[in-house]
């Protein structure tokens, strides 16, 4: 199939199941078609089990492993998600809570990184190197579902900030980390040079040049928009900064990632400085949120058919198991340590701790990394390790995270949540749902 017959049939597939779930399941969009996607291809899983001569999974299987995953988000569709959520985050905001951020995002990531690592290592038995990998690729919270919980659980602006700057950054840096990491566990199929001194150097390279490209590209489109108020310009001037700018940070071999975090916030301050009309920053912002939906559906049905390239056996169910609760135990330390760090400059509500920790979801991004490691005899154990964590977090976490900041809300009435007359009014195609992006706030 070429590239353009599989777009078709994702995206068929995607509106089927995003149909199914509306009529029948009622989930949130994003996880209800992952669902779906998950209960289609367990009933193929199950035909083949009870008949024999059934080559259904067979040819899933065939299909789900001919098709790069890896390339599709990586190299596709995460700079475009990363664009699109960053939009709706406010520059202002983030210089409040950028102290906290930045911890988060890249001593958070390492935190967690060591955590979960040591953890396999010490666990399971799993060589130090490949254990610290897992816990680079497991790290990164997933900013497609994350940024999407903050529409239904109305927290505290400084909370939201600090929720949505994070898992907006630690993409890039955690990418980034894994980088250097595989560099040192598979030194054969490495492209730079090993050491640590030269880990660090390309580290501040590529996150550094990312947010410098992000940065100048998104001033510059951020002038013409200025001065070209039209609505089909404006779209494309966007488009082309996502693109563009995503395939230009590639080139230059900086971190893409961080270039369409930095690029999108800049295009988020020129709307919510009004340097448009009315009309083109709704046309933008509509454009862009309908960009957002579409991509995390098809998103959430390529994770539930990465099903068919799981092996599950007792030994790597087991280790599954084990890696669930080291991603959590890894993400508490993550939020606690750099909190800590920050108590005397900024005091820690109640509720920040447990919301951060349990809205850390993993997402697309761990599977698209796990698949990309170089064969080696650990390659299936951590393929489905990292499946069944990234399959928890987002139905099991991403279902009972927005309940548990209500509970919080209601049982700290210190700390109370900002009542509905405070909040900006919802743009008419938001929908209650945990991909949905967070309205801009003026």
């Amino acid at each position: 199939m070429d590239f353009v017959e599989i777009t078709s049939l994702l995206i068929v597939l995607a509106a089927l199941f995003s149909t199914l779930n509306y009529m029948f399941l009622r989930l949130p969009p994003a996880i209800g078609v992952l669902v779906v996607a998950l209960l289609a291809s367990m009933a193929v899983l199950g035909v083949d089990a009870l008949l024999p001569q059934s080559v259904m999974a067979e040819t899933m299987r065939g299909a789900v492993t001919a098709f790069n995953f890896s390339d599709a988000l990586l190299d596709g569709m995460l700079g475009l998600l990363l664009f699109a959520g960053a939009l709706h985050v406010k520059i202002s905001d983030l210089r409040v809570e950028g102290r906290i951020v930045f911890l988060m995002a890249t001593l958070g990531v390492l935190i967690s990184t060591l955590v979960a690592g040591l953890g396999l290592w010490w666990l399971v038995g799993a060589p130090l190197l490949i254990a610290l990998v897992f816990g680079a690729l497991i790290s990164p919270t997933d900013p497609v579902a994350v940024l999407g919980i903050l529409h239904s659980t109305n927290l505290p602006r400084s909370l939201e900030t600090k929720i949505a700057g994070e898992s907006l950054f630690n993409d890039g840096v955690g990418y980034v980390v894994f980088l250097l990491l595989v560099g040192l566990a598979f030194p054969a199929e490495a492209h730079t040079e090993s050491g640590i001194l030269n880990a660090l150097l390309l580290f501040v390279r590529e996150a550094g040049g990312g947010a410098l490209i992000g940065g100048v590209l998104g001033w510059l489109v951020f002038k013409l928009m200025a001065r070209v108020d039209d609505t089909s310009v404006a779209v494309l001037l966007t488009l082309a900064l996502a693109l563009g700018g995503y395939s230009l940070a590639e080139t230059l071999g900086v971190s893409a990632p961080i270039m369409a975090v930095v690029a999108g916030l800049m295009i988020g301050e020129a709307m919510t400085e009004h340097v448009m009309s009315e009309e083109t920053r709704l046309h933008v912002d509509t454009f862009w949120h309908i960009i957002d939906q579409v991509l995390n559906a098809i998103l959430f049905l390529m994770i539930g058919f990465e099903i068919f390239a799981v092996t599950f056996t007792q030994a790597s169910i087991e280790i599954a198991i084990i890696a669930v609760g080291l991603s959590l135990v890894a993400r508490l330390a993550a939020v606690i340590l750099p909190s800590l760090m920050m108590r005397k400059s900024e005091p820690i509500t109640p509720e920040v701790i447990p919301i951060m920790t349990w809205g850390g979801l993993k997402g697309g991004i761990s599977v698209a990394l796990v698949l990309s490691l170089p064969e080696s005899e650990w390659s299936t154990l951590l393929l489905t390790a990292t499946y069944v964590v990234v399959v928890f977090s987002i139905i099991v976490q991403g279902l009972t995270v927005a309940p548990l900041a209500r509970w919080l809300s209601r049982h700290h009435p210190a700390h109370p949540a900002p009542v509905a007359a405070q909040q900006p009014p919802m743009p008419p195609h938001a929908e209650d749902s945990p991909d949905a992006p967070t309205p801009p706030r003026d």
